[in-house]
């Protein structure tokens, strides 16, 4: 795809100053839904073709030429890394044409690029928006996270409680058994102490591949059977998530992992100076947010990208606080 709007070369702290025009939620979730879709189509033809690479960049040049189409003054701030390790939809990057409202923008090209080269399902085109500010400007790192679905008290679970606490305290919310709840965990070596814990407690562990973004929003969806989330995974995927779980009211915590003095130096360059807080889906998403996610390769989520006799096939959820709602949206256009 060709990149046929006018890219704005302004610093970015001018472009920010350009408006202060009050979010038009609806139409911000119809242009989120464009950009999903658009991604998730232009990464189907690298389903099953094994080069991880190739899919995550169709993904993003589609996903950028549809951004920078919109009326909106754009900063990524959750994107595909730093400028030097991303030539394009890296954080800081500036995008749209700088005529509108002043927006913070989470993104995943492609959440999923091995379940994308290997035709395995949950693959996903992810994007969340918010006011311009309004977004936790998270450094690539590792984030510590626990998420639960809406209808719960605030301090049902907590980041600081045990495994054992946390699944005890829920099934007493819920008013059920421990050996009742469902917890998802991304099957990682890291995690090996944390699976151990939680079967000692004899809860049902459902292990994860990839894609913890889907993984905290199926604690959102009772059809889905998933009550809990637990489990350390990207920090940016945590503010995506975050974004997910503030449309619908569900509950969400992280904490910044660092492994080394280079993931501490990313965050104190974009201002994060206490490296041990814990921060409140609140905090992580501050102003009222839209969210979508397009599958590409189909899953409990969403189903994938289809293509039959010139028409293509897309399925989306997208989420807008502003009103709480949740739509799931089929498309069908010739191809």
């Amino acid at each position: 795809m060709a990149d046929t709007a006018p890219f704005d070369t302004r610093p970015l702290d001018e472009r920010r100053k350009v408006t202060t025009t009050e979010i038009p939620f609806s139409s911000l979730a119809a242009d989120a839904v464009r950009v999903t879709e658009a991604a998730a189509v232009a990464s189907f033809a690298q389903i099953g073709r094994g080069d991880e690479m190739q899919a995550d960049q169709l993904a993003v040049d589609a996903m950028r030429t549809q951004l920078n189409q919109l009326e909106i003054d754009g900063l990524i701030v959750i994107g595909e890394g730093e400028r030097d390790e991303a030539p394009m939809l890296y954080i800081g990057e500036a995008v749209g044409t700088g005529r509108g409202p002043a927006v913070d923008i989470a993104l995943d090209p492609l959440e999923g690029t091995t379940l994308t080269a290997k035709a395995m399902p949950g693959a996903l085109c992810v994007l969340s928006m918010s006011a311009g500010g309004g977004m936790l400007h998270a450094p690539d790192t590792y984030m510590d996270k626990i998420a639960i679905g809406p209808g719960y008290a605030p301090g049902t679970v907590d980041l600081d409680m045990s495994p054992a606490e946390n699944v005890r305290s829920l099934a007493s919310a819920k008013g059920v058994d421990p050996r009742d709840i469902t917890v998802c965990v991304m099957d990682r070596p890291r995690h090996s102490e944390l699976i151990a814990a939680l079967r000692e407690v004899g809860v049902k562990v459902m292990l994860i591949g990839d894609g913890d973004v889907a993984g905290v929003i199926h604690t959102t969806d009772p059809a889905t059977g998933i009550d809990l989330y637990l489990g350390s995974g990207g920090a940016p995927e945590g503010v995506l998530a975050a974004s997910a779980l503030k449309c619908v009211g569900g509950h969400f915590q992280g904490r910044l992992v660092f492994r080394n003095d280079d993931e501490r130096a990313r965050a104190h360059r974009i201002g994060i100076t206490d490296l041990n807080r814990k921060y409140d889906l609140h905090e992580i998403v501050a102003t009222d947010a839209v969210f979508a996610a397009t599958g590409v390769t189909g899953g409990a989520l969403l189903d994938g990208v289809k293509i039959e006799r010139g028409l293509v096939s897309t399925h989306t959820v997208v989420m807008d606080s502003s009103t709480h709602t949740v739509r799931r949206i089929r498309t069908t256009r010739p191809l």
